[in-house]
């Protein structure tokens, strides 16, 4: 352990962007917790953050803050999609701001963090992203410790920099093991790497009651199809999760059961109607908590790169995940997983819609080939509630 790190009782983590983000970033936050046992932690994240922090163990207290230098600002998609951020956060400003007024929400957070005293910081970023933004809001708190990777010298606005060489590319480090290279930098380690997410007994309460209300029988087995993503990049047609989920459902003898957002009730219903055996829709339905039950209880999960994905990595829920070829180091994590794309030229474009206009990293896989390789996982684990150790996710470019 770093002697100046030894003696932080109060420490802020700082994760501004997604769900999925956070997620990915929690092995890192269990190595902060294991390594600085007296320590309180306290996560500053957007809504959508925040809504997964809430299951995070390694989480003391919660801070909302949608940052106006993070992809997504001021869209509030995610957040409503997840979860409403929960009481006991504070909120240091709204999604929906207006630009004229994100210099008060910024001074009010500033005074909160400056108020709650911490002694260091934890910056955690992509490397798409500066953490310089935070660094000096951080500073201007007075947080005497603050570590981050930067590309650039941050001078005084980081007294922990950690340089980064990443680079979009293939073969990149994976998200999850860039933000546990972080905090090891100043000693902290984790003793099980894998994703975190805690499931109560009365989320998965719900969730069975909420499954028999769809008709689904007790102790019936299912299979989750989540077709719905943020980016339109990243989402791969409705129809064709229909036709692969139909060809699951007959082969193997399970109910496909669908999930996503309220927005999304008629990409469901185009999934649904390519298929010809039963399926259930609990789009709208599920909190998070709930939506991790369903996971956690799922024999598989098929879907676009989302969130999602990473819910059911930390539940141990095997994936097959239909990945565009925007990002390179998002994939299931430490999961038994099938990762299927068509390679591209323009793949590692990080673009949120296709620039090229033809989805060909998608386009190119065929339901058939999302439906063999769900069959492949089905071959391998364990059936839900009964889970082998993790085998490596496969890339399966088609």
């Amino acid at each position: 352990m770093n002697a100046r790190w030894s003696g932080v009782r109060r420490l802020l983590a700082v994760r501004l962007d997604k769900l999925g983000d956070v997620l990915m970033t929690t092995p890192a936050l269990a190595a902060l917790a294991e390594s600085l046992p007296d320590a309180r932690l306290t996560l500053l994240a957007s809504k959508g953050g925040v809504a997964a922090a809430v299951h995070v163990p390694a989480v003391h207290d919660l801070i909302a803050f949608e940052a106006p230098w993070v992809a997504g600002f001021g869209k509030g998609k995610e957040a409503a999609a997840s979860a409403r951020a929960p009481q006991n956060a504070l909120e240091a400003s709204d999604a929906g701001e207006s630009h004229a007024s994100l210099g008060l929400a910024e001074a009010r957070l500033v005074d909160r963090l400056a108020d709650a005293r911490f002694d260091a910081a934890v910056i955690f970023t992509v490397c798409t992203q500066s953490a310089l933004p935070a660094a000096l809001l951080c500073r201007m708190a007075g947080i005497p410790l603050r570590l981050a990777h930067c590309r650039e010298d941050p001078c005084g606005l980081l007294t922990d920099w950690v340089r980064d060489f990443d680079v979009v590319a293939d073969g990149m480090r994976h998200e999850v093991e860039r933000q546990l290279a972080l905090v090891a930098s100043v000693g902290c380690y984790a003793s099980d790497e894998r994703l975190r997410f805690r499931v109560t007994a009365a989320h998965r309460e719900a969730c069975v009651a909420r499954l028999a209300r769809a008709g689904l029988a007790a102790l019936a087995r299912y299979f989750v199809v989540h077709v719905g993503a943020s980016a339109p990049a990243r989402r791969y047609p409705a129809e064709r999760f229909g036709v692969a989920a139909d060809s699951v459902a007959a082969r193997h003898g399970l109910t496909a059961v669908f999930t996503g957002d309220a927005g999304e009730h008629a990409l469901v219903e185009q999934a649904r109607g390519a298929m010809r055996a039963q399926s259930l829709s609990l789009a709208g339905q599920l909190d998070l908590g709930e939506l991790g039950a369903l996971l956690e209880g799922a024999e598989l999960l098929i879907a676009n790169n989302t969130g999602p994905v990473h819910l059911a990595a930390a539940v141990g829920t095997p994936v097959v995940d239909l990945y565009a070829l925007t990002h390179p180091h998002h994939t299931p994590w430490q999961v038994a997983a099938r990762v299927l794309s068509h390679d591209v030229p323009c793949r590692n474009c990080l673009h949120s819609i296709c620039p090229q206009g033809h989805h060909a990293c998608l386009l190119g896989v065929r339901p058939e080939a999302v439906a063999d390789a769900a069959r492949d996982l089905l071959g391998t684990v364990a059936p839900a509630g009964r889970r082998r150790p993790p085998e490596p996710a496969l890339h399966a470019p088609v």
